[in-house]
């Protein structure tokens, strides 16, 4: 016999909490998102961004999710699946799904009015507060981190090939003022 909070899970349903298991083992991160009242322009612009950065974008049950979290270990998240829920995760990028919805939001006025929310984040199988996520967002994307090193790796390389050619420079420079002086002695 099944109680109320144990739903009946059909063969269809445990394929579809597989997948959804599947798609929160491999995301770097996932953000669980509230859409109520979002228009379909505004939502296949929202889904266009995402795609561009490699995120993945679903709507999804909440028993469904419960469920596969839940087989994943992953607890403090039931109090977050409530009214409409999808889930935007990146399996190559942590910080990507935080902060291009965060990004979106902001841009179209959608968090005030309540038609986009963030409702939480689950990094490393912990679930992240509607703040974390958004500090989430803060952090510098990939792309952003890798140009910031290689930039930092560059100084010291152009600063060492400046200081060869002053170097250079100075010498050229005495060996023309030798040569210069040894003519007018000869002369």
């Amino acid at each position: 016999m099944h109680t109320a909070k144990e739903p009946k899970v059909t063969p269809k349903k445990q394929a579809v909490v597989a997948e959804i298991k599947g798609w929160l083992e491999s995301a770097k991160s996932v953000v669980v998102t509230s859409y109520k009242g979002l228009n379909v322009a505004t939502d296949t612009q929202m889904r266009r961004e995402l795609r561009e950065a490699g995120v993945q974008y679903k709507v999804v049950k909440n028993t469904m999710l419960r469920l596969a979290a839940k087989d994943l270990g992953i607890e403090g998240l039931d109090s977050h699946l409530e009214g409409t829920t999808a889930i935007a995760f990146s399996t190559t990028d942590a910080v990507a799904p935080a902060k291009i919805l965060v990004d979106f939001m902001k841009k179209n006025k959608l968090e005030d009015p309540g038609i986009l929310i963030i409702k939480a984040g689950i990094l490393d199988k912990k679930v992240l507060s509607n703040k974390e996520v958004k500090a989430l967002a803060a952090l510098p994307s990939k792309e952003e981190l890798i140009a910031k090193l290689l930039g930092s790796l560059n100084a010291p390389l152009s600063n060492t090939v400046g200081l060869l050619s002053a170097i250079i420079r100075n010498a050229v420079g005495v060996v023309a003022a030798l040569r210069d002086k040894k003519e007018k002695e000869a002369a």
